[in-house]
């Protein structure tokens, strides 16, 4: 009796299993022809454009005057291209290769004065009758980033009309063999800048050998 009891379920399942798959089908033959019906009609709505292309060639949109056109407003300049021409001016305006032997004064600390300029001038650059009133230390930068530094330094302060600067070189002590390479550049760099009229070497308090004092040209009003 058990037996006989459980047979009707099993024939359920199987119909109703049956009845699954012939739905799951009918809907899958009608997703596939609604798909093709869909490309069909884009074939067709495609085929009409290019005929009508083909019928009345290329067209010009004809314009719309109920709108009218506003000048648009020109942006600001942007100053970044000027730094960037300012920072190429300073590369190609001072050379590493520039000898300034000839040029400096070699007394007990060389010192540097442009033709014109008497040496008391330089003595008073050293006896401080000029207070320094900006510095820039180089100590630690690449020499293409001191060179860089110290023009953008030189062009600023003599833009403000600062007149005294000292210039902080380092005396290479942590240079190979201790020479101390920077100096040398720097000494050449400062020649080559016309706003500079003169330097000399720090007093011990202000820096020593380690340093330069600048004097810089008067900026016009």
């Amino acid at each position: 009796m058990k037996a006989h009891g459980k047979a009707p379920v099993r024939v359920a399942s199987l119909a109703e299993l049956k009845l699954l798959r012939q739905t799951l089908a009918a809907q899958e033959a009608r997703q596939v022809a609604e798909l093709a019906a869909r490309r069909q009609a884009e074939r067709r709505s495609q085929a009409e454009k290019n005929l009508f292309s083909k019928a009345v060639g290329a067209v010009t949109p004809l314009p719309d005057g109920r709108r009218a056109r506003l000048a648009r407003e020109q942006p600001a300049p942007i100053p970044v291209q000027r730094q960037l021409d300012e920072q190429r001016v300073l590369r190609e305006a001072i050379s590493d290769e520039f000898d300034v032997s000839t040029l400096l004064d070699t007394d007990d600390a060389l010192s540097f004065r442009r033709p014109g300029i008497g040496t008391d001038v330089t003595a008073r650059l050293r006896r401080g009758d000029w207070s320094i009133q900006r510095q820039i230390d180089l100590h630690g930068l690449r020499r293409d980033e001191a060179r860089e530094a110290l023009a953008a330094f030189i062009r600023e302060a003599h833009r403000q009309g600062l007149r005294c600067v000292r210039v902080v070189h380092g005396k290479g002590l942590g240079s190979p063999g201790r020479t101390p390479v920077l100096k040398s550049m720097v000494q050449g760099w400062l020649i080559q800048k016309n706003e500079v009229l003169a330097f000399v070497q720090a007093r011990p308090a202000e820096g020593g050998a380690g340093a330069l004092v600048v004097l810089l040209k008067p900026s016009l009003p």
